[in-house]
């Protein structure tokens, strides 16, 4: 009876065992490659955003009331794609690294509603601004300078400079939600007594927001 009891409780075990590791298969995270994302749907000048994992990226995500906290430009190197964007230094990074190194690998793809605007001398142009800030160490001030770069500010100025677009109106710090005490304790970090509530920014979601953009994608 014993020895019975025994093999149903295995039985049981390898039935929740399959149905453990169905489930991983199907919700479970992946690697992310190259084949199993849809690169012909991006295009260089798109602007794709994601939830970052950065420590920052919770009080962004609290002060500018979204869930986007990073944001990158799409270029093409080689034949290859690659985000440029502002992390420790303004660099390229493979698109498919890009897309694996946010919250679950999750991203929304966005590209402007008139994209006959980014001509190939336009593209040439947005190239030339980019390349002047590459290797700029990130921003974590958030200054409005072209000394140090953050990420949304990197992709406004490249717009503005290279293509003569403004994506969207510059903000202040004041405008953003700095009543609460996960943003406030990052703030006091930062900045001390320091923080400039008049300084020039721009938001991720500032980007997102723009009438100018439209989604094109997302995973």
């Amino acid at each position: 009876m014993r020895k019975r009891a025994y093999i149903l409780l295995g039985l049981v075990a390898l039935v929740l065992l399959f149905f453990a590791a169905g489930a991983l298969y199907l919700f479970g995270p992946r690697s992310l490659t190259a084949e199993n994302i849809q690169t012909s749907a991006f295009k260089e000048g798109d602007i794709v955003f994601q939830p970052s994992v950065s420590d920052q990226s919770l009080a962004i995500q609290i002060a500018t009331r979204s869930r986007y906290s990073h944001c990158g430009i799409i270029v093409k190197k080689n034949g290859q794609l690659y985000v440029f964007e502002a992390i420790s230094t303004v660099s390229f990074t493979p698109l498919v690294d890009w897309i694996s190194r946010g919250v679950a690998g999750h991203y929304v793809l966005m590209r402007l509603k008139d994209p006959s605007a980014l001509t190939p001398g336009v593209l040439t142009a947005m190239r030339k601004i980019g390349k002047a800030f590459a290797g700029k160490k990130y921003d974590v001030y958030f200054k409005w300078s072209d000394d140090t770069m953050y990420c949304s500010e990197l992709v406004w100025k490249i717009y503005k400079r290279g293509a003569g677009i403004e994506l969207a109106p510059l903000r202040t710090v004041r405008d953003y939600n700095l009543d609460n005490e996960i943003v406030l304790k990052k703030i006091r970090e930062r900045f001390g007594n320091a923080l400039r509530l008049d300084e020039k920014v721009i938001a991720p979601v500032d980007l997102m927001q723009s009438p100018l953009l439209e989604a094109v994608s997302a995973n």
